[in-house]
C-alpha cells in the first residue's frame, strides 16, 4: 500500500516536472544525476572523491527506474527494459566522470594555485 502511494506521488511530480521545465526526458537525467551528486556531497560535507554522492545517484536512480517498471507498460518488455538501461547510463554517466577525475586528477577539478606548488 505505502508503496503504491509512494509511486502515484513521485508519478504525478515526475510529470509535473518533465512537462514543465521544457527539457527531453534524456536531457532530465543527464542534468539530474551531477546535480543529486553535487548537492549529496554538499549535503554530507564531503568530497566528489567520495563515493557516496555517487552512490546515492544510483541508488536514486534505481529507485526511479524501479518505479517506472511498476507503472508503466509498453508494447514490449524490450522496450521498456532498454529505456531503463538508456536512463540509468545517461544518469550515471557524468556523475561517473566527475568521480574518476576527482579521484585520479583531482587538479582538474579544482586547480593547485601557482604560489603553493612546490618549486623542483
Amino acid at each position: 500500500m505505502l508503496i503504491a502511494e509512494f509511486d502515484s506521488w513521485w508519478g504525478h511530480y515526475k510529470t509535473l516536472i518533465e512537462h514543465s521545465i521544457g527539457f527531453s526526458h534524456d536531457a532530465l537525467h543527464v542534468l539530474v544525476g551531477p546535480c543529486i551528486q553535487v548537492a549529496t556531497a554538499a549535503i554530507l560535507r564531503t568530497s566528489l572523491r567520495s563515493p557516496l554522492p555517487w552512490f546515492a545517484v544510483l541508488i536514486l536512480e534505481l529507485a526511479n527506474e524501479a518505479h517506472d517498471l511498476r507503472v508503466e507498460r509498453w508494447p514490449s518488455w524490450q522496450m521498456q527494459w532498454g529505456e531503463s538501461a538508456k536512463d540509468l547510463l545517461l544518469t550515471l554517466a557524468l556523475p561517473t566522470l566527475l568521480f574518476v577525475i576527482a579521484r585520479v586528477a583531482p587538479g582538474i577539478l579544482a586547480p593547485v594555485p601557482k604560489a603553493s606548488r612546490k618549486r623542483k
